[in-house]
């Protein structure tokens, strides 16, 4: 168990984090002992305000690290990162499960998902929420209509949506991070699903480049399966000249569209891409690194490193390591069919790789199964994880822990 004044320096003596994470290290196996728990459901999504953690998912009840006191909470609540305290005052009523979290300034959060109202005021799918008191921010009026959000990336004024509404834009937007209105410079519309309508999973944004996969596969009518890259440096969004045919593959008819986790690393150079899909093999069931400026129709990634039939829901890049989760219980493992392959190593449930080599790392603090990780954020003390299981790091934290950078 990780004490609680070991991870009280270490947060006091890093820097806040704004946009990537670089880790100079692995962070340690043994998870800290001060996060608090949720009882019930899955956490979907994380994100960090100043030394605020907001988590968000589909659950009802939480509880300090001690296990004293049970909360209700409808799919959101936060807590304080070097205590572990949970925010008494931050108990928004969300009445669905909440997908996406993006930080906002001011000491609020944006947090997206598959809700009509929040605090009884309506908020369809999208909301700005005020971490002092849990009351919605006036102002923030997106009008998002017919359908869910999936993921949200924020950069400076503008605030990035995906996910598989139909407006103000069809399943993805740029909209003004103060008034939430539509942004007419960005215009890239995913198209030809594999679905039987368009989504949007994922969402990441560095240098210029707004990185999305879902069950697309056009941008803007140019061909992009299930993973694109569009050119965001300028007023108007241009689908930047970056393809691969390695999503263009099916993998099985229960999974059309398999692409799900995505992250870029510190600085913004190259990106890992997780997939699920079933034991039948190729890029199925993998992690895959891919250079952000590289250009061309076939870009291949630089490597991949497969779970043998097993799915990757999540992935954070932090420049010593490419942290994985899913309920895999192997990597290294390209030639395995649910089973263990020559060369897999087990990795049950979280797991970690070397940004260059594309290997299995020592690192396996294990994680019991599950559904999977569904959730990472780097931060400069560690490693945050949300999933829908109580066992980390062979300890009692349900559903949200993190191993510290130590």
């Amino acid at each position: 168990m990780f004490a609680r004044v070991a991870l009280a320096a270490i947060i006091a003596s890093a820097p806040a984090a704004h946009g990537p994470v670089t880790q100079d290290r692995v962070v340690s196996a043994d998870p800290v002992d001060t996060t608090p728990h949720v009882l019930d459901g899955i956490v979907n999504a994380i994100a960090v305000v100043g030394r605020t953690v907001v988590v968000g998912g589909s659950f009802s009840e939480v509880t300090d690290a001690a296990r004293k006191q049970v909360l209700a909470r409808d799919n959101l609540f936060a807590f304080d990162l070097p205590t572990g305290r949970i925010l008494p005052g931050f108990a928004p009523v969300v009445p669905g499960p909440v997908r996406g979290l993006a930080a906002g300034d001011g000491g609020t959060v944006y947090v997206g998902g598959e809700f009509y109202r929040v605090n009884d005021t309506r908020a369809r799918g999208l909301a700005r929420v005020r971490l002092s008191d849990g009351a919605l921010v006036p102002g923030f009026a997106p009008n998002l209509v017919g359908g869910t959000v999936n993921t949200l990336a924020r950069q400076d004024g503008s605030l990035y949506v995906g996910g598989d509404f139909t407006g103000p834009r069809e399943a993805l937007a740029r909209l003004d991070a103060t008034t939430g209105a539509a942004d007419p410079g960005f215009a890239v519309t995913p198209g030809e699903p594999l679905t039987p309508r368009v989504k949007v999973y994922a969402l990441a944004i560095a240098r210029g480049r707004l990185l999305v996969d879902g069950s697309f596969t056009t941008l803007d009518g140019q061909s992009r399966p299930q993973l694109g890259l569009i050119d965001v440096t300028g007023p108007t969004a241009r689908v930047a000249p970056w393809r691969t045919e390695t999503y263009a593959r099916k993998c099985s008819d229960a999974f059309p569209s398999y692409v799900r986790g995505l992250d870029f690393s510190p600085d913004g150079g190259y990106f890992v891409v997780v997939t699920t899909g079933g034991a039948v093999g190729g890029i199925c069931d993998t992690a895959a690194r891919f250079e952000t400026f590289a250009k061309g129709s076939a870009i291949r990634p630089t490597w991949v490193n497969a779970t043998g039939g097993d799915s990757l829901y999540a992935v954070a890049v932090t420049g010593a390591a490419v942290y994985v989760g899913g309920h895999q219980r192997w990597l290294n493992n390209p030639q395995g069919r649910d089973t263990a392959g020559p060369g897999a190593v087990a990795r049950p449930g979280i797991g970690a790789i070397h940004p260059t080599t594309g290997m299995a790392l020592a690192w396996n603090p294990t994680r019991e199964r599950g559904i999977g990780v569904k959730a990472f954020s780097a931060q400069p003390a560690g490693l945050l994880v949300g999933s829908d299981t109580t066992r980390l790091g062979r300890e009692y934290h349900a559903r949200i822990g993190m191993f510290p950078l130590s």
